[in-house]
């Protein structure tokens, strides 16, 4: 399993939708292999999507949140105006960075 955060710009002054986790969800196809979503707002920077994702590999459970983030924002009429800004995986620092 894969976590995947993807940024997203929000329209101006617009406050985190509460099912917003629900609406990605629901776009969600088999092939993209999503568990679970999970929604962070930041104030006045937009918003981060933790995808959890089964795939082969890290750069197949990067495009299927790419994709699944980008059909979602077209297509729910309550996401106009949001729009996808990075999508990809996060480097976690861990003690061997010092070596």
């Amino acid at each position: 399993m894969y976590l995947i955060h993807v940024r997203l710009r929000a329209p101006a002054e617009a406050p985190a939708r509460p099912d917003l986790a629900a609406i990605i969800s629901s776009y969600a196809e088999e092939s993209d292999g999503l568990e679970h979503v999970s929604v962070h707002a930041h104030a006045g920077e937009g918003l981060t999507l933790g995808l959890f994702l089964l795939a082969g590999s890290l750069a197949a459970a990067e495009d299927s949140a790419a994709r699944l983030s980008r059909r979602a924002v077209e297509h729910h009429p309550d996401l106009l105006g949001y729009g996808v800004v990075t999508s990809g995986a996060v480097l976690v620092p861990g003690p061997w960075w010092d070596t």
